[in-house]
């Protein structure tokens, strides 16, 4: 596995993956904080894409990410993370929406924590997932980074918060 750091508004991320696909995104802070493993490979190449992307998104000018993902996890939770993927750029939605969208209007809860386990994040849009009652709910990176994506993207998309 090969990683770099990327220095964003919102923190040093870590990006890992093979050379073909990006498998992680980690936080500086909270449950989704990540160290690299002894046996990673420290190298930017793979990630120059990724770092162009998001560099990109975090100036206003991406919506939409083109990268080659390895996404992981049971086929119920990789329903979720495509799912993820289609919440449009400055919109939010809320876990039951997911789960109706995926067939599993029961899976409320099963959604919540794919959710929260998602190992993409930012780019796999988590972060767009809300509450019903609208409150900005746990987040990997901290609910003031949460905050932060939500704010980029209702400022470069004419929407509100």
């Amino acid at each position: 596995m090969y990683y770099c750091y990327f220095d964003t508004p919102i923190g040093e991320l870590l990006l890992a993956g093979e050379a073909d696909a990006l498998s992680m995104i980690g936080f500086p802070e909270g449950k989704m904080r990540r160290d690299p493993d002894a046996d990673w490979i420290y190298n930017e190449e793979p990630f120059a894409d990724a770092q162009r992307q998001l560099a990109e998104y975090f100036s206003g000018k991406r919506k939409d990410f083109e990268l080659p993902l390895s996404l992981t996890g049971t086929e119920f939770q990789v329903s979720v993370l495509k799912a993820l993927q289609e919440i449009p750029y400055g919109e939010t939605t809320s876990y039951g929406a997911i789960a109706k969208q995926i067939g599993r209007p029961k899976a409320v809860r099963a959604v919540g924590a794919a959710n929260g386990r998602n190992p993409i994040p930012i780019i796999v849009p988590c972060h767009r997932v809300i509450g019903s009652s609208g409150d900005l709910t746990g987040f990997g990176g901290g609910l003031d980074t949460k905050e932060a994506l939500l704010r980029l993207e209702a400022e470069n998309s004419g929407g509100l918060l």
